[in-house]
Formats: structure tokens, C-alpha cells, sequence
């Protein structure tokens, strides 16, 4: 049996699971709720999200160049902040994608519901047993569903693209063009300054997954050169997938159509006059959900090999099989899932509400851990192996310092939004219950906590090892 994960990844998976996390059901669904919130300037607040979460995969990108380690974001808090750092992010991690598993199982279930006439818990299981097996196989296998999966989403929001340039312009068929939906119905901010702001708050956390790159480095050929291509390019993919599409469809439909609140993207179809193109939409839409949920199981199982490796969960986890994949890892990952699927034949209809408000805002947790794990490692690295520092961090160390100051911003934002209130408890509650199983795991765990993961320097070509 291998003992450690395999390098299974090509660069064009890298590429893909890149472009795959910043592309989610959220770009073609979740969309239309943040243009009732802010307007036509919802087009600011995805390119001020945007950002913010580029400066993070800059910090998390120098740190995986520097030091690439399988469970990148739990190992970097665990070299920077300590053990105790390490456990709480990585069960917190865990926690975020097996969760993420669950809801999207409901989710492609409830879209194949439109077009099987089977209930939709067994829909949802008979995804969840083909995802699962997908990544049973190797992760090569994973990558190869990912790279299809997220090849038919660019090629659709690409499609969108031009098609909506087009009418836009006035170039398609009975078409007006021009741009009088941008000002026309109340002006460009016809909520206020204020709309846009509290759109970042949930457009921020649709750009969720695109971290994933720097999870999956460890089972790349080429690391440290797979994961700087990858995080250099997201703001390219950001200005061109998301503040572009979402610009053309408020160019294309008034804000405040209703059709822009259940399904922004067929509608702006529907506008253009591209037949069938509720039921197009909807195939990529499946796509779209079914790749988050190859991409959860995947991470959910990657995080908690890393986190038994390090004694923080059973040692039984962390065996592998012989294609170098962590089977028990993948299936218990999945346990969640299935009581979400059970859960679904109770109460169809509240279960994917109550699954996404139960991770609320966990991830800007997790990038507060980047960006603090950023700066400690920096001046260590500066200090012990300053060649090691190929890909940087922008305007060091001033930049960090600004993300960590809007994150909180944005958490202190939703404190005093009565409609993010709960998501915040919820993960506050959830952090807090992670930080204090620690002392458990350090009195009870059968190995003593570890402080700094092994990771000697290298060039950021060198293939990955396996040491964590």
C-alpha cells in the first residue's frame, strides 16, 4: 500500500479545478438575489469581492510555493499559529464541505426532479453513490470529471457571453441594444452605497472553491508552478465570468424585473430569444452543482487524511488504497451527505435552506487563518529561507493587513443585517465549538499535538513528496 497521496493531477485539471471553484450555481443562480440588493452596481460589488478574495489566494499561493503541503490552509495555520490553529481550521474545513456535500446532493436532485419523476431523496442518493465512486477511483479520475465539468460551464457562461454582447450592441435580431437599463430604473445605484456593500457580503461567499487548487497542489506534478498559474489567473476569471455576465444581464433586463430574482440567466436568454434556453440552463446549472459536489467530496476527504496524519483524528482514516486514495476519508466525508439525503425524504423543502445557513460564514474564518498564517510565515521564511520565496505576496505586508480589516469589516457588517444574523451565530457557534474540542484532542489523542509540519525548501517545479 502507498503511504503517501499520489501525483495524479496534470496541469490542464489544475487549470480547470481553478476556473471550476470560481464558477458555481451561484454565478447562475444566487445572482439574481444580489441584483434585487444592489441594483445594476451589483456589477461593483462582484468585482470588489472579487478582489478581496484574490489578495487571499495571493497569500495562500505564496505560502503553498514556499511550502506546498497536502491540507494547505490547517498545515499553514498549524506552522504559524500553532496546533491548536491547525485543528480548529481543519475540522472547521471538514466541517464546511461535508456540509457543502449534503447540499448539493439535495440540490442536483431537486433539478433532476424537473425531469425524472422520482422522489427526490433517491435522487439525491443515486448522486451522491456516483460522485463518491468517481472519487473512489483515484484522483485522476476526479480531475478528469472536474476538468469536463468545469469545461461545460466556461463553455456556456462563454456562449452567454458573446450572446449577450451581441444584443447589447444591438447586433441580434430585434434587438434595441444600448445601455438604458444600467441608468433607467432608478439610476445605476437606485438602493444606495450602502446596497453595495451589503451585497459583498454574499457575493463574497459565492467565490468559495476557488481556494481548491491549493488543496489539491499536493497531488499535482507541478505544485508550486500549478498553483501560482492558477491564483494568478482568478482575476481574469473573475472580471470575465462573473462582473461581466452580471453586467450584461443587467444590461439586458431591468433590475427589478422579478424574472431577475428566480433565474437571471434564463431570463436574459429568454430576452435575447435563444430557444429551449430554460432547459439549457438548467443542464448547466446540474453541471455546475454536480462539480461542487465532486470537488466537496474531494476536499472533505484530502482535509481530514491531513488532519489524522497529524493525530487530530483516528489513525484508521488515514490508509490508503492502492491507487494512492484515502477510501475511509472519502466514505465518512459522505456521512453528513446522507443524512442530508434522509433529512430530504422528511422535509424536502427545508433541507437545503438549513444546510447552507449551518456554514454561514465559515470560510471568512478560514481566510482570517490565511491571511494572519501569511504573515507569520513570511517573516519566518524571510528569516530562515528567503530563496523559497518565488511567488509573493502583493505590497507586503501592508496588503494582508487591509484583508484582514475588510474581513472583519464584512463580519462586523453582517452582525447588524438582520438577515445575516443567524448565519454569523451559527458559525461563530461552529468555530467555537471546533477551538474548544482541542483541549479534548490534547489530553485524550494517543499522539502529542504537532507544531510545525516537516517541509524542506525546493524550487517550485519540484514534485510534491507527501511529507505532512
Amino acid at each position: 500500500m502507498p503511504e503517501t497521496l499520489r501525483t495524479g493531477l496534470r496541469r490542464r485539471h489544475m487549470t480547470m479545478l481553478a476556473i471550476g471553484g470560481a464558477v458555481g450555481a451561484g454565478l447562475f443562480v444566487g445572482s439574481g438575489a444580489v441584483i434585487r440588493t444592489a441594483g445594476p452596481a451589483a456589477v461593483l460589488s462582484y468585482a470588489a469581492a472579487g478582489l478581496l478574495v484574490l489578495c487571499v489566494l495571493r497569500a495562500l499561493g505564496e505560502m503553498v510555493v514556499a511550502r506546498p503541503v497536502a491540507g494547505s490552509l490547517a498545515e499553514y495555520a498549524r506552522m504559524a499559529l500553532g496546533p491548536w490553529a491547525g485543528f480548529t481550521i481543519g475540522w472547521l474545513y471538514w466541517y464546511l464541505y461535508v456540509v457543502l456535500v449534503g447540499a448539493e446532493a439535495v440540490a442536483g436532485a431537486a433539478i433532476l426532479g424537473e425531469w425524472i419523476p422520482l422522489p427526490q431523496w433517491t435522487l439525491a442518493a443515486a448522486l451522491l453513490v456516483v460522485m463518491t465512486a468517481v472519487n473512489l477511483v483515484s484522483v485522476r479520475s476526479f480531475g478528469e470529471f472536474e476538468f469536463w465539468f468545469a469545461s461545460i460551464k466556461v463553455a456556456a457562461i462563454l456562449v452567454f457571453l458573446v450572446l449577450g454582447v451581441l444584443y447589447a450592441a444591438g447586433a441580434w435580431p430585434d434587438a434595441s441594444g444600448g445601455l438604458g437599463n444600467l441608468t433607467g430604473h432608478g439610476g445605476f445605484l437606485p438602493n444606495g452605497p450602502a446596497s453595495v456593500f451589503a451585497a459583498i457580503v454574499a457575493v463574497m461567499f459565492a467565490f468559495g472553491g476557488t481556494e481548491i487548487p491549493t488543496i489539491a497542489a499536493a497531488e499535482s506534478r507541478e505544485p508550486g508552478r500549478a498553483v501560482a498559474r492558477a491564483t494568478g489567473n482568478v482575476l481574469y476569471r473573475v472580471a470575465l465570468f462573473y462582473v461581466l455576465s452580471i453586467l450584461l444581464v443587467v444590461t439586458i433586463l431591468p433590475w427589478n424585473d422579478a424574472r431577475v430574482l428566480t433565474s437571471p440567466f434564463v431570463s436574459a436568454l429568454d430576452r435575447i430569444g435563444v430557444p429551449a434556453a430554460g432547459t439549457l440552463m438548467q443542464a448547466v446549472i446540474l453541471t455546475a452543482v454536480l462539480s461542487v459536489l465532486n470537488s466537496a467530496i474531494y476536499v472533505s476527504s484530502r482535509m481530514l487524511y491531513v488532519l489524522t496524519r497529524n493525530g487530530d483524528a483516528p489513525a484508521a482514516l488515514v490508509r490508503l488504497n492502492r491507487r494512492g486514495v484515502p477510501v475511509r476519508a472519502i466514505l465518512l466525508g459522505t456521512v453528513a451527505a446522507w443524512g442530508s439525503v434522509v433529512a430530504s425524504y422528511v422535509s424536502p423543502d427545508a433541507v437545503f435552506k438549513f444546510l447552507m445557513n449551518s456554514i454561514g460564514v465559515i470560510l471568512a474564518f478560514v481566510y482570517l487563518s490565511v491571511a494572519f498564517s501569511q504573515l507569520r510565515l513570511r517573516a519566518r521564511l524571510e528569516r530562515e529561507d528567503p530563496g523559497s520565496l518565488t511567488y509573493r505576496m502583493w505590497a507586503h505586508p501592508y496588503l494582508t493587513w487591509l484583508v484582514v480589516a475588510a474581513l472583519v469589516a464584512v463580519l462586523v457588517s453582517m452582525a447588524f443585517m438582520a438577515e445575516q444574523r443567524s448565519q454569523l451565530l451559527a458559525s461563530t457557534v461552529s468555530l467555537a465549538v471546533a477551538a474548544a474540542a482541542y483541549p479534548l484532542r490534547r489530553r485524550y489523542g494517543k499522539t502529542p499535538p504537532v507544531s510545525q509540519v516537516t517541509a524542506p525548501a525546493h524550487r517550485p517545479d519540484t514534485p510534491f513528496a507527501g511529507n505532512v
